[in-house]
């Protein structure tokens, strides 16, 4: 069997329906042990690719959360100021020689670790998630090109510190700024988008075995012709599952029912007061028709 379909296979018996390209791109990721850079709208699964990847290589998952200002100390590694400043105070109450104190102060007993040196320093490869980098600011992109370069990381007061173990990096972006060459330049690449209509019934029925199947199929197509609409946010796969729970939830079998309760679940799709008051009773009732 060739490696991409049991990959794919794998990631199915996981639940998580990856297409052809997905599982392709994640494979030759494996294989050449290159970081993977997934691009695409919020909401289409790339975290849970990350989640889903580590599931099926039994092995750790190390997240990496971006956001703006994240710096170096709370992404690699930072020293414990507090058990340091302990340390010198006894030491100054014992008259210890001020070298070895501060050769003592700076060693591992004092590193506090943050995701990306924890992920280079695991006995088995986990799968390191970089997520949503364009969240971050650019001038952070640098301290990860010595990682995703070496697998490496220098601490000025230890040295470089070379990786035990390489690890799987997966990199979600949303797209919110444009990345640096030298990134991409260091990454495959796939783009993520939000599932066909089969797609996202095959996900449906994974995940909620126990839903009626044609409720899940009137629930794929109604959220594809959703999709079509003019929306503030566009719903993503998690919104569908929500969805879908919440219809199971409340006994409804088919659109053929109660449009009134559907149209109140609708909160589990549309996350802003626009969107909420443009997909009104009558739009719902033209979409679930469509569906049905």
């Amino acid at each position: 069997m060739p490696k991409t379909i049991s990959l794919k296979t794998k990631l199915a018996d996981v639940n998580y329906i990856a297409d052809e390209n997905l599982a392709t791109a994640l494979q030759l990721a494996i294989d050449l042990k290159r970081p993977l850079l997934l691009e695409g709208e919020a909401g289409v699964g790339k975290t849970e690719i990350a989640k889903s990847l580590a599931t099926v290589l039994e092995t750790q998952l190390i997240r990496l959360q971006c956001y703006e200002g994240l710096d170096a100390a709370s992404a690699i590694y930072e020293w414990n100021y507090q058990k340091q400043l302990l340390s010198i105070k006894v030491s100054e109450s014992q008259k210890q020689d001020t070298t070895k104190v501060e050769e003592h102060i700076f060693s591992e007993k004092f590193l506090l670790e943050r995701p990306l040196l924890q992920a280079i320093r695991q006995k088995k490869s986990p799968v390191l998630l970089i997520d949503e980098i364009d969240r971050a600011d650019s001038e952070f992109e640098a301290y990860l090109l010595e990682l995703l370069s070496d697998f490496q990381v220098t601490i000025p007061e230890l040295g470089t510190i070379e990786a035990t173990s390489i690890p799987q990096v997966i990199l979600t972006s949303n797209g919110t700024r444009e990345l640096s060459d030298a990134l991409r330049r260091r990454c495959l690449y796939s783009y993520a988008d939000f599932p066909n209509q089969e797609q996202e019934l095959e996900i449906i029925l994974a995940r909620l075995p126990n839903i009626e199947p044609l409720l899940a199929d009137q629930i794929s197509r109604f959220v594809q012709a959703l999709r079509k609409e003019e929306l503030e946010k566009i719903p993503g796969m998690a919104e569908t599952l929500d969805w879908a729970a919440a219809l199971t939830g409340l006994n409804i079998r088919s659109f053929d029912g109660d449009l009134e309760r559907i149209q109140q679940s609708l909160i589990c799709l549309l996350k802003t007061e626009t969107d909420l008051k443009s997909i009104t009773p009558i739009v719902t009732s033209r979409l679930a028709g469509k569906a049905a």
